[in-house]
């Protein structure tokens, strides 16, 4: 079995995809068993002044200290629980010191697979204004929709005032609801939770619409490439896979 390196950068998308690694084990052998795992966390609140900035390739930095880490403990690929990391992940640098997979991808291949053909993206300001996840998905023939300007600045602001901090309110949840049901009402068949905390606030089945849950699909996945149903990626870096 392959070792996995968790590659955090928040923290509750972190401990909640190391919990579903850990648990896919006892769900798929009945036992308390898994792969090995170690997981890195540099605090994220190093980083706020360069994302502000739009400094990615002092994020990727930072981020790659982690890999480097995660490497020299043993790990043989990481998983990063952090959809906007992604982003930083794609700036222009040296290749990573191990390779990873990559979060988009995965969120993309279920969606692809659940055949579904226009997803709404709910994340941080900084991945609902980029173009990562409409260009993975559009790779997949899937039509993207994503929150109006305005919601797009009550999400963000609920993600890095409530939920990093393990805050899950009900007045949040009602925000995401009505979001959610904007999107639905234009045409989406599916959701992709694409903060890693998200789906703490969002439970499967609470959303006017089927939820992809980027957190729980990472860690899956992860799970399957060290018990070795899934091929080791060779992504370092850059640009996601094509």
């Amino acid at each position: 079995m392959a070792h996995l390196g968790i590659l955090a950068h928040s923290t509750e998308g972190a401990a909640l995809a190391f919990l579903a690694f850990c648990q896919e084990g006892y769900r798929r052998t009945g036992r308390n068993e898994h792969p090995d795992v170690t997981l890195d966390y540099i605090a994220f609140g190093a980083s706020m002044a360069a994302w502000e900035a739009g400094d990615y390739a002092a994020v990727r930095a930072t981020l790659a200290v982690s890999a480097g880490r995660l490497a020299r403990a043993g790990a043989d690929f990481f998983a990063c629980p952090d959809n906007t990391a992604h982003l930083a992940l794609a700036a222009p640098g040296p290749p990573l010191p191990l390779p990873g997979l990559h979060i988009a991808e995965v969120v993309a291949d279920r969606a692809a697979a659940e055949g579904r053909r226009r997803v709404a993206v709910l994340g941080t300001k900084y991945l609902m204004d980029s173009p990562l996840y409409p260009q993975v998905l559009a790779a997949r023939g899937i039509g993207c929709e994503l929150p109006a300007g305005a919601d797009r600045l009550v999400l963000n602001e609920i993600i890095f005032s409530e939920l990093v901090n393990g805050v899950f309110t009900d007045a949040a949840r009602q925000e995401y609801l009505r979001v959610i049901g904007g999107l639905a009402a234009r045409g989406c068949d599916a959701v992709a939770l694409v903060c890693t905390e998200i789906p703490l606030l969002i439970p499967a089945g609470s959303a006017p619409l089927p939820t992809l849950d980027s957190t729980r699909l990472l860690a899956r996945a992860a799970y399957l490439t060290a018990v070795g149903d899934r091929p080791l990626p060779t992504w370092r870096g850059g640009p996601a896979p094509a």
